[in-house]
This record gives structure tokens, C-alpha cells and sequence, in this order.
């Protein structure tokens, strides 16, 4: 519950205001990612002066900026002088191994963003006013945009997907990465148990990242490429395991069904089909960041959303899958799911 709505505090309207100016917010972080300054930030004094010389900047935008980013704890101002929180130091200095600075390029992509400027006529209509699928549309381009700044997202996510996956399991075993993307996902498989092969299904100009992070991690030997859609490729097969990462909430339910059958007949008896998703509880309203993923969806897809657990549970059933589970991982706001052949 949001403060200004708790029953102990005066009821103002601070929450409304929070809301239309939140854009303020991520104009704000862009910014600073475009203009190199939590790496400035980084190497000090930090004082306004210096930093808007090293960001090529001047200094009274570099002042306001820094401050504004103060006031919403990204950054630490004592005397004048700014530096990193523990948060900016981790996530936003481009020198640290889990920078996320990246992922602003594929976040604020016009695509991603201008259906919000039309998100009263999307929920009239109940879908993206983007043309065709969507964010899905075959071949779109944005897909290359995320797998080339999405994987220090996502790469925190691909080893404990692997463990639970492999459950210790380090014998020849055949994967088939749906939407591959980066392909992060399936390398670490392949690292994980260096008797895997994977085959990684995408668009080709998408599977050439997923390629090059595959030679970048040793297990260009073990990897191919199925270039296509999943709904229209013949996966051949059979395989021991298939993921399916952050995909389905890209369809409806029946899209979903239908997928998830194709992917059962692929399987061996006893394999296992893993999805990565948002799992919001059956409220639909936390925890926060898997509920509100529906918004994505909705603004930016025909008919996709964030399932529940117990309608993912339902989609296995009837694709055949039995024995489904799910394994929260901890500090993220994903779930895998699996469910057996």
C-alpha cells in the first residue's frame, strides 16, 4: 500500500501528483545514462563544476540533474559534492559488472514507450494500438535492441534457471531455447552441463547476438541456430528440455495452448518444458513489479498478459504436461515454471 493510502496517515494528494509527474523520473535517468554521468560520478570530486566538464555539460543543468536524482536517492550529496548511492555504484556506473545502463536503450525505444501516450484509446479497444502483433510483428527490429542491451538484465536470471533446470543433471541432454534472444539462457545450460547441446529459435538477425555471446562463453561447438518463428518452424527434436523465456506473456491463452502442445510433441518422455515469467499471486495486484506487468502487455500487445500460476497451471495441464512446479528466484520478480512431458 502506497503511504498517502494507509489508514494512519492524513489522506493528501501527493500520490496524484507522484503519478503525472513520474515521467520527470525516467527523462531524468535517461538523461544521466546519455550523458556518461554516473561514470563521472564515479571517478569524483563529484563537486557540479567537475562533473559537468567531464559530461560536457553545463553546470547548471549538471546541478539541477544531480540534485533531482539526490532527491529520489540515486545519488549521495554531502557538502556540495556528489557521489554514488550503494544502488547507482552497482547498477548504473557502467564500470560495474551489474550495470544495467544498457537496458535504458531498449526500455525508452519509441517503441516501447508512445503506446502509453495512447493508453486511454488502448484500454477502450483492449489492445496495442501498435500496428499488426505488436511488439511481436515477425522480424521486428526492437528484438535485435534487446538482445544486445537486455542481457545485463537478464543474465543474473540464466544460472539459477540452469540449476533448476539440470537439477544436477551433467549427461548428453538436447535444449530447445524458444525466443532465444541473447541466448543467455541456454549458454548457461551448456556451461552448466558440457554434455548439452542447444539450439536457440529466433528471428536471424536476432540469433547472430545470441551466436556471439555463445563464442564469448565457450560453447560455440554446442549451439545452433533455428532461425524462424516458433509458431511456424519445425523444431525436430526430440529434446530433453525446451525454455521458454519471457514469451508467453506476449499471447493470449489459446496461443499460448496451442505453443505449448507443439512443444510438448517435441519433448522425450519425461523431458521438461521451463517458462521464465511474470507471476503475479491470484490477486492480480502484487506483488508489485510481476502485477503490473500486464501494463506492458497491454499497451504494447494484442492480447498478452502476466498469467497467475494457477493459469499457467492450466496451460500445462492441457498441453499434457504433469508434475508442474515453480521456483520463485530470489531478488528478481520472475518465476520458473516447469512442467513434464
Amino acid at each position: 500500500m502506497h503511504p498517502g493510502n494507509s489508514p494512519e496517515a492524513p489522506l493528501t494528494p501527493a500520490l496524484v501528483f507522484e503519478m503525472l509527474q513520474a515521467h520527470q523520473r525516467t527523462a531524468a535517468l535517461r538523461a544521466a545514462i546519455e550523458l556518461d554521468l554516473f561514470r563521472a560520478v564515479g571517478d569524483g570530486p563529484g563537486d557540479a563544476a567537475s562533473l559537468a566538464r567531464q559530461c560536457s555539460a553545463s553546470e547548471r543543468g549538471i546541478r539541477i540533474l544531480c540534485d533531482f536524482l539526490t532527491i529520489h536517492g540515486v545519488l549521495v550529496k554531502q557538502d556540495g559534492r556528489y557521489r554514488h548511492s550503494a544502488m547507482s555504484a552497482a547498477f548504473l556506473d557502467p564500470r560495474s559488472p551489474s550495470s544495467l545502463a544498457t537496458i535504458a536503450q531498449f526500455l525508452a525505444n519509441p517503441a516501447m514507450r508512445e503506446p502509453y501516450d495512447r493508453l486511454a484509446e488502448i484500454v477502450r479497444a483492449g489492445r496495442t494500438t501498435l500496428p499488426g502483433e505488436g511488439n511481436v510483428e515477425p522480424e521486428n527490429p526492437i528484438w535485435v535492441q534487446f538482445a544486445e542491451t537486455m542481457a545485463p538484465m537478464m543474465a543474473p536470471l540464466a544460472a539459477p534457471l540452469g540449476a533448476i533446470v539440470l537439477e544436477g543433471y551433467t549427461g548428453p541432454m538436447r535444449v530447445l531455447d524458444i525466443a532465444a534472444g541473447h541466448g543467455l539462457f541456454g549458454i548457461e545450460i551448456a556451461k552448466q552441463n558440457p554434455q548439452a547441446h542447444v539450439t536457440g529459435l529466433d528471428w536471424a538477425p536476432v540469433l547472430r547476438v545470441a551466436l556471439d555471446n555463445a563464442r564469448k562463453a565457450g560453447v560455440q561447438d554446442r549451439y545452433d541456430m533455428l532461425p524462424g518463428s516458433a509458431f511456424e518452424v519445425d523444431f525436430g527434436g526430440p529434446y530433453d528440455a525446451v525454455l521458454l523465456t519471457n514469451f508467453l506473456h506476449h499471447f493470449d491463452k489459446p496461443t499460448c495452448a496451442g505453443l505449448l502442445k507443439k512443444v510438448h510433441a517435441a519433448l522425450r518422455p519425461g523431458g521438461r518444458a521451463a517458462t521464465l515469467e511474470f507471476v503475479p499471486n491470484e490477486d492480480r495486484v502484487s506483488p508489485p513489479m510481476p502485477a503490473a506487468f500486464s501494463m506492458t502487455m497491454l499497451a504494447s500487445t494484442p492480447a498478452g498478459d502476466a498469467y497467475t500460476l494457477s493459469e499457467l497451471t492450466a496451460l500445462y495441464n492441457d498441453a499434457g504436461f504433469t508434475g508442474l512446479t515453480a521456483h520463485p528466484i530470489p531478488m528478481s520478480p520472475h518465476t520458473v515454471v516447469i512442467g513434464r512431458a
